[in-house]
């Protein structure tokens, strides 16, 4: 692992506003994640760790502190570049698998090849990243026909098909039986430990927490 942080966080706060009351639903995160780590992040409902989530992905602006992602400064970029920075250096996986029902597996992972302006077919190297997460022999099939496991590791190769410096997970075992959760926890660890991907994933399952290297624990919009 590199000794520069690719993902590195200073006293981020993020307060919402509901009428005259206000929220704070961040009150000074400080958090480093090295290249190629995977860090799960724990907590109770409303600890703070689904805001951490959107900001890190560009998805929900902070109230202040500041960030840094692969060298970066997120809060100083445009709209656009927050855009750009989703389509080619960050990944999400959700607990909702998010496919299009109308398209196969494979058009559904190319879905995201096309929206960073990539096209052609799939390069040959994720053919071997397609069988890490099992599923190359189901390309040909829709969402219909694919168990819950599979489903999500369609959504997570979708992911990563753009090779995302980090790949941020939310809740990604929530919708799965205990199986389907060990094989998708597995394949995660797999990305992580084969490829070196760097992985950020929020889980309220001790369990699946266990598969990271390192566990953040949220309270109350901070980290204990």
């Amino acid at each position: 692992m590199s000794d520069e942080p690719i993902i590195s966080i200073r006293d981020l706060r993020k307060t919402y506003r509901l009428g005259e009351v206000e929220v704070p639903a961040l009150r000074g995160v400080d958090l480093d994640v090295q290249r190629g780590e995977f860090v799960s992040i724990v907590g109770p409902s409303g600890s703070g760790k689904s805001t951490l989530f959107n900001i890190l992905g560009g998805l929900t602006p902070p109230t202040s502190g500041s960030i840094q992602i692969a060298g970066r400064d997120l809060l100083g970029m445009t709209d656009s570049e927050r855009t750009e920075l989703r389509k080619t250096s960050v990944g999400f996986v959700f607990q909702k698998y998010n496919l299009l029902p109308t398209l196969t597996a494979r058009d559904n992972i190319e879905i995201a090849r096309h929206i960073a302006h990539k096209n052609g077919p799939l390069d040959p190297s994720f053919i071997d990243v397609l069988k890490l997460l099992g599923i190359a022999g189901r390309l040909d099939h829709r969402p219909r026909a694919l168990s819950g496991g599979e489903q999500q590791r369609v959504a997570i190769a979708r992911a990563i098909v753009n090779h995302p410096a980090i790949l941020l997970a939310d809740e990604p075992t929530g919708n799965l039986d205990t199986e389907n959760s060990t094989a998708v926890l597995g394949v995660l660890r797999g990305l992580n430990e084969r490829l070196g991907q760097t992985i950020l994933m929020i889980t309220h399952n001790p369990e699946a927490a266990a598969y990271g290297h390192r566990i953040v624990r949220m309270r109350d919009g901070r980290i204990e």
